[in-house]
Parts: C-alpha cells; structure tokens; sequence
C-alpha cells in the first residue's frame, strides 16, 4: 500500500513523520510492535495507556527510532514517527508502510 492511501494523511514536520489512521490505538500498538520486529530493530521499551503509547527501538547503525500513539476517537489513532535527531524521512515511510501492512 502507498503512502497517503485512502483514510491515512500524512505530513512530514519537524523531523518527524506524522499520520492519522483509521484503525484502534490497540491494532496500531500491535502493528507498530510487528514491524518494528519484522525489520529487525532492536526493542528499547514498549509503553501503552489507554489513550497514548510509545514505543522506542534502535537500527542496527544505533539510530534512535521513537514512535507515538495518540487515540483521537475509539476508531482512530495519531502517530508520529521519529528516526534519530534529525528525523529520517524515507525510513520513516518504510516503517510506516510495514505498519500499515500489518493493520
């Protein structure tokens, strides 16, 4: 699936990458969880709330990727993706790409 597809926006601000999705703060959580397992990060923490998560890995290079899950309604979730200082823009899309292939 593209990014930008039907019922995602995206925007790149700061540094980071940023998308609604249509889809519960708990199916985002665990699909965050799958990619970040499928492309091989390292896993720092994994932190989740009823209303908000994070999750914080490390590539293989020790760039820092942090992610961040905020429920806006009970169908849809905002999340920011952050690689490193400086931000990652084609990174960011890849892992957000590999979550949205596991919703």
């Amino acid at each position: 699936m593209a990014a930008g597809a039907a019922g995602t926006g995206v925007a790149w601000y700061s540094g980071k990458l940023e998308a609604s999705l249509n889809h519960d703060l708990d199916a985002v959580f665990k699909a965050s969880q799958k990619a970040l397992t499928q492309l091989e990060f390292a896993k720092i923490s994994d932190k989740k709330s009823g209303v908000d998560a994070e999750l914080v890995s490390r590539t293989a290079l020790d760039k820092k990727i942090e992610i961040t899950l905020q429920k806006v309604t009970d169908g849809t979730t905002k999340m920011a993706i952050r690689v490193g200082i400086f931000g990652d823009e084609a990174l960011s899309m890849t892992i957000l790409d590999k979550i949205k292939a596991n919703l």
